[in-house]
């Protein structure tokens, strides 16, 4: 859906987004005019290319899409182009946006040259109040430019392309490392340091101020690394040096917002608006309509967007479109790079040799200049990048000669002298030998300029021009006539290197145990170790990779590791291991059993749970065997005392219980629940049975009752009952008994009979 093709008039997205027309086309997406069917409403949809939603760095496109969405979402000011949607369709992050009728800034400024004083104040204060509603959601835009700024069908502001804002908490400038912006108007602080600020976007309004009155920018350059180098090192010259006349009051302001220290600006966009306010009262009406003459000092032309670094994606921006498509189309009509142009695309267009022009020589008559004759060639013979007039011979010092014209009759006309007299004519046969020697000058001439652009050719595509050099880090030595890594340079201060310079590289990190933080262990080009002077290929999309140190990798012993109910500590080996220590030391001959600790868990550590250190320091564990295995040993027979102390020798836990024995003494074990011999561990618990000895009754008096009666009651007691009665039983009655009441008597025996009473009745 990225080509026309591939979006046709009609094509409905998401069942709601209609396709009407392309409005442009840039270096990272296609934006058509389409017609939101729900609200009833012209939209623009910006939709990623195809080959940026296949390609190995599809997921940076897509968080830049959904960056671009965050960011203008939470800003609500009439100033900035309001994002309606974001989603995917087909594998393309697309984006709804207003739909603004208008033209971009630089549009205008290509028109008109320069602007008023009025007009360009007012486009900078609405730009300011749209940014200050960015910068209080803690959001810079980092590219603000001409193309970035729509002027609707009101001449108002619209700011739009948040496709590079960050929050002012992640002021860094990319995740691949490569300087975003347009070089034009990027401050020191982002070049040089990497830093994205409120006070950066400040910067960018007053290059774009100073341009729109000056109609050029303060520093101008084809060689893009040269033009970051002037933002750097060189202070914005004031506007009235190429505006003289100009209210000294706007020159010191626009010189505020372009100040090189960071500090030295305003705040922010809203302390930068309160001071334009201020300002703009104290202008007179001849102050309002300044505007720079054409020719005061240098003509004026309409400027093309500047030289453009790494990683630029600007709107699309044209007249009729959203946020700035008039940028995309005017850009792409132009041959110039849009927002996906680098070093490299300038640097190739700002190489590229001129062509050879072959034009007339000057006729020393007054009469209208004839067709090129051989004889009046002077070609430009371009070599590498210097272009060298080749003029035919001088004449003698003293006489003036003008070269010949041809006549209508296809003869030289005659020449003149200084006089104004003409010469008498010369033989034909000398004329003749003069044309043969101009025509085989001209043809060594030509061949040179041939030679000329072949010597280009190859200084472009095989010779410097069609490679990086790779510079020499300022804090590593080299040693002559050995091949010198960047091994172990710091990579923050290289890096700023590498985006002046223009190289395009990728980083990763890892830990390394011999070089410091922040440092690099490795680069490589192709595969192959990048050393000082390496060439970094132009033309074959070459990247210098670079590998990173996070210094020493530090680990945490687990705060957890000594806790058994815990994962850390069921596995403690694994568990330090898993947090990164390589230098453990267990020995298992120091384990030790624990009658508490189940086998396997961390009995002790060192250092102590919670340390942290190098990855490579040696931390000692020591592993619980579990409980110890143990015999049971004989206590049966034995007294309780003795039991108990046998068991708890061992480790065993012991539960006593008594019973009556007739056959084992009181006090002593009649049995356990665990057989002589076997195997327990530590903590295992023994049931143990002690003897209360025989159970005894106290005889109780049944004289006097029944029989019945009287053997119930003793039955009850687990007696057995004995009858006799010598005299008869006629009453039924006991009149003795024996054991005699009142005394003690055992239930039973020694061989477990129960003991018998006799009762006598009569």
């Amino acid at each position: 859906m990225s080509e026309a093709a591939n979006a046709p008039e009609g094509q409905l997205i998401e069942g709601r987004y209609r396709i009407v027309r392309r409005i442009a086309q840039g270096g990272m997406a296609t934006v058509y005019e389409a017609r939101d069917e729900r609200l009833a409403r012209t939209v623009a949809i910006k939709v990623m290319h195809t080959q940026l939603a296949q390609g190995p760095h599809r997921d940076q496109f897509i968080e830049r899409f959904k960056r671009e969405a965050r960011s203008a979402a939470q800003i609500a000011n009439p100033h900035i182009v309001q994002v309606y949607d974001t989603g995917e369709f087909n594998g393309l992050a697309y984006l709804v946006m207003e739909y603004v009728h208008g033209v971009n800034l630089r549009h205008e400024m290509n028109l008109q040259g320069t602007f008023t004083v009025r007009e360009t104040l007012r486009i900078v204060a609405e730009t300011l109040d749209g940014l200050a509603s960015a910068h209080r959601v803690n959001v810079v835009h980092r590219d603000i430019k001409p193309e970035n700024i729509m002027l609707n069908d009101r001449g108002r502001v619209q700011i739009t392309d948040f496709g590079l804002a960050k929050a002012t908490s992640q002021a860094t400038l990319s995740s691949t490392g490569m300087l975003l912006g347009t070089a034009a108007y990027l401050p020191p602080e982002t070049i040089e340091r990497n830093e994205a600020t409120p006070q950066g976007d400040l910067y960018a309004v007053g290059i774009m101020a100073w341009e729109m009155l000056s109609g050029e920018v303060p520093f101008i350059s084809d060689n893009p690394v040269t033009l970051v180098f002037k933002h750097v090192h060189e202070d914005v010259p004031s506007v009235s040096v190429v505006c003289p006349g100009i209210d000294p009051a706007v020159a010191e302001f626009i010189e505020h917002l372009t100040a090189r220290a960071i500090e030295a600006r305003p705040a922010n966009a809203a302390a930068a608006l309160d001071e334009l306010r201020r300002i703009s009262g104290t202008l007179s009406m001849d102050a309002w309509q300044y505007r720079r003459p054409v020719g005061s000092g240098q003509d004026v032309h309409p400027v093309a967007a500047g030289p453009m670094l790494a990683g630029v994606a600007t709107n699309p921006g044209e007249p009729g479109a959203i946020g700035s498509p008039a940028a995309e189309r005017s850009r792409d009509e132009a041959g110039a790079a849009d927002g996906s142009s680098d070093i490299e695309a300038n640097t190739l267009r700002s190489s590229r040799l001129p062509p050879v022009p072959l034009a007339p020589a000057p006729s020393a008559a007054a009469a209208p200049p004839a067709p090129p004759t051989a004889d009046a060639v002077q070609p430009t013979v371009a070599i590498g990048d210097a272009a060298t007039r080749m003029m035919p011979p001088m004449a003698p010092t003293g006489e003036t000669r003008a070269m010949p014209a041809a006549s209508s009759s296809g003869d030289a006309a005659t020449p003149a002298d200084d006089t104004g007299q003409a010469d008498a004519p010369k033989p034909a046969k000398r004329r003749g030998g003069a044309r043969k020697a101009i025509i085989i000058t001209v043809s060594v001439l030509l061949t040179l300029a041939l030679a000329g652009g072949g010597a280009g050719a190859w200084w472009y595509y095989l010779g410097p021009g069609s490679y990086w050099a790779l510079p020499k880090p300022a804090d590593v030595s080299c040693t002559d006539g050995q091949a010198c890594t960047i091994a172990g340079a710091k990579w923050q201060s290289y890096e700023s290197t590498l985006k002046v310079s223009g190289i395009p590289y990728k980083t990763s990190q890892e830990y390394s145990d011999t070089v410091a933080a922040g440092s690099i262990i490795s680069a490589k080009i192709g595969g192959a170790d990048a050393t000082v002077d390496a060439h970094v290929s132009k033309r074959h999309t070459q990247t210098l990779d670079v590998v990173v140190s996070k210094g020493v990798r530090m680990a945490t012993i687990p705060t957890d590791i000594l806790d058994p109910s815990s994962a850390n500590g069921k596995a403690p080996l694994d568990a330090l291991k898993k947090a990164g220590f390589t230098n453990v030391k267990h020995d298992e001959s120091k384990d030790a059993y624990s009658e508490t600790l189940p086998e396997g868990v961390t009995l002790s550590v060192s250092p102590d749970p919670g340390t942290t250190l190098k990855h490579n320091a040696e931390v000692t564990v020591t592993l619980s065997k579990g409980p110890m295995p143990v015999q049971m040993p004989d206590i049966v027979g034995r007294s309780k005392d003795e039991a108990a102390q046998s068991l708890n020798d061992l480790k065993l836990k012991s539960n006593f219980t008594e019973q009556y024995s007739d056959t084992v003494e009181a006090g002593n074990v009649i049995s356990a629940s665990v057989t002589k011999g076997a195997q327990l561990h530590w903590g295992d618990s023994v049931d143990v049975v002690v003897s209360k000895g025989p159970e005894m009754v106290t005889m109780p008096d049944v004289r006097g009752q029944t029989y019945d009666d009287a053997a119930k009651t003793l039955q009850a007691l687990g007696l057995d009952v004995q009858k006799t009665a010598p005299l008869g039983d006629l009453t039924h009655t006991v009149r003795l008994q024996d054991p005699e009441p009142g005394q003690q008597v055992r239930v039973r025996d020694t061989s477990g009979k129960k003991t018998v009473v006799t009762l006598t009745v009569v």
